[in-house]
C-alpha cells in the first residue's frame, strides 16, 4: 500500500481491473469504415481493422451517489505494506505485524488496519480491530491514518458514525498536507443540508489541493470557476484547471473540455479538440460525452458525418436511460442499411467502457456525476464579499 493511500475516496489511486474495450476510434473487421483516429492530438479521418477484444468485464457496481463510503470493495486489488516473508506461516506473520504493531511501527498498523477491514492475509474482518490499529497510527500523527480515522468516522464502521469528528479529521490531515483529506472534507464543506456547509472554506480547500497537484481539486475548482460558484465566472481559469484534470485521465475533465472547444468558452472553438477529448471520455464510459459526440457525427456540419457511429453511441447511452439517446438511435437507423444497423447493435452490445484509475476511484468514492453533486449544492452560494 502507498504511504499516500487511505480509505476515503480519492485517498487511494489504485490499479484497476483490464477492462475489455470497443474503442470508438475503431470500426469493426466486417466494416472497415472511415472513423476517428486520434494522432498526437489532431483528429484525423482513417480506415481501422481492428476488432473490439473481448474481455470479461468486472460486475456492474451500484451507484450509491457521493459518499458511498461502506461500499470499499474497490481497495480490494490493494494489499497491505507489509507482507508475509517466504515460508512463513500466515498466523506467524499475523503475530510479527501485530507485534511491530504494538511496539509502534506506523507501516505495521496500516496493514493490520488494512487486514481487518477487508478480512486479509489470515485475519477475519474485525471493524473494531481496524479502527484500533488505523486509530494507533492516526495518534502518531500520520496523515494517511488520520485520514481513514475519518473516513471510518463518516462511515460509521468500526466506530460510532459522526460527521463531525470525520471533519476533524479530515481537517487534521490536511493540515499535515493530505490533498485527499482536503478534498474530503471540502465535500462534506459542500453539502448544502450539513450543519457544517461552508462553500467558501470549501472552495479554499480545493484551492489548496489544487495548488498542491490533486486532480480531483483541479476538476472541481475549474467546474466552479466554470459555472461562477462562490468564485466570479472565469473561463480562462476554468479550462487550465479542467485541462490539467483531463490529462490525469478524468473523464469528466475530458468532456467537459470537449464541451469548452464546441463552445469556444475561455478558447478558440475548435471541433476537432472537442470531438478528441468526447471520444476519449466516451470510451470511458461517459454518457454526456457519448450525447455530444452522436449530436457532432450525425449532424455532419462542423466535421465528418458519420451516422454508423453515431447510431453506436446513441444506442449505448440508451441502455443508461437517456431518453433522448433512444429517438435518435431510431431516426438514425431509418437512415442506415439493415446490413449497418445489425453490425452497429452488435458492436453497441459489444462495448466495454475502460475507465482510467482517477475516473474509477472518483465514481466509486463520489458517486456517478460530482458536477451534478456541485450544481446541486452550489447553484445558490454566494460570491465572498
Amino acid at each position: 500500500m502507498k504511504r499516500t493511500a487511505s480509505i476515503f475516496g480519492a485517498l487511494i489511486l489504485l490499479s484497476q481491473p483490464t477492462y475489455a474495450q470497443f474503442n470508438l476510434n475503431e470500426a469493426s473487421a466486417a466494416n472497415s469504415k472511415a472513423v476517428l483516429s486520434l494522432r498526437e492530438g489532431i483528429v484525423q479521418q482513417s480506415t481501422s481493422n481492428s476488432a473490439p477484444t473481448d474481455e470479461a468485464t468486472p460486475p456492474a457496481e451500484e451507484d450509491k451517489g457521493i459518499f458511498s463510503f461502506m461500499d470499499f470493495s474497490f481497495l480490494k486489488n490493494k494489499g497491505p505494506k507489509l507482507t508475509a516473508e517466504p515460508n512463513e506461516r500466515k498466523d506467524s506473520f499475523v503475530r510479527r505485524v501485530t507485534r511491530q504493531a504494538e511496539e509502534g511501527n506506523i507501516d505495521a498498523q496500516l496493514t493490520l488496519g488494512y487486514m481487518y477491514l477487508y478480512g486479509e492475509s489470515g485475519v477475519e474482518k474485525n471493524y473494531d480491530k481496524a479502527f484500533q490499529y488505523y486509530n494507533m497510527a492516526a495518534q502518531q500523527n500520520d496523515s494517511v491514518a488520520i485520514n481513514n480515522v475519518g473516513s471510518l468516522y463518516f462511515s460509521g464502521i468500526g466506530t460510532e458514525k459522526s460527521l463531525s469528528k470525520a471533519a476533524q479529521m479530515f481537517e487534521k490531515a490536511s493540515a499535515l498536507g493530505n490533498t485527499e483529506a482536503a478534498v474530503n472534507l471540502s465535500f462534506i464543506y459542500l453539502t448544502k443540508d450539513s450543519a457544517l456547509n461552508n462553500p467558501r472554506a470549501a472552495v479554499e480547500l480545493l484551492k489548496s489541493a489544487s495548488e498542491a497537484g490533486n486532480p480531483t481539486a483541479k476538476f472541481l475548482l475549474g467546474y466552479a470557476y466554470f459555472k461562477g460558484f462562490v468564485v466570479e465566472q472565469n473561463y480562462k481559469k476554468s479550462i487550465a484547471l479542467i485541462r490539467e484534470a483531463a490529462n490525469a485521465g478524468y473523464d469528466d475533465a475530458e468532456y467537459m473540455l470537449g464541451y469548452m472547444y464546441l463552445n469556444g468558452l475561455g478558447i478558440t472553438k475548435n471541433y476537432g479538440n472537442a470531438v478528441k477529448y468526447f471520444t476519449l471520455a466516451a470510451n470511458q464510459g461517459n454518457v454526456d460525452a457519448m450525447m455530444e459526440l452522436g449530436n457532432i457525427l450525425a449532424a455532419g456540419t462542423m466535421y465528418t458525418q458519420d451516422l454508423y457511429h453515431a447510431h453506436i453511441l446513441f444506442n449505448i447511452a440508451s441502455v443508461h436511460g437517456v431518453a433522448s439517446a433512444v429517438e435518435k438511435r431510431d431516426f438514425l437507423e431509418k437512415k442506415l442499411k439493415i446490413e449497418e444497423v445489425l453490425q452497429a447493435q452488435a458492436e453497441a452490445e459489444n462495448f466495454k467502457e475502460k475507465p482510467t484509475e482517477l475516473t474509477s476511484y472518483v465514481k466509486q468514492t463520489f458517486g456517478e456525476n460530482i458536477r451534478h453533486y456541485v450544481d446541486e449544492n452550489l447553484s445558490k452560494a454566494k460570491l465572498p464579499k
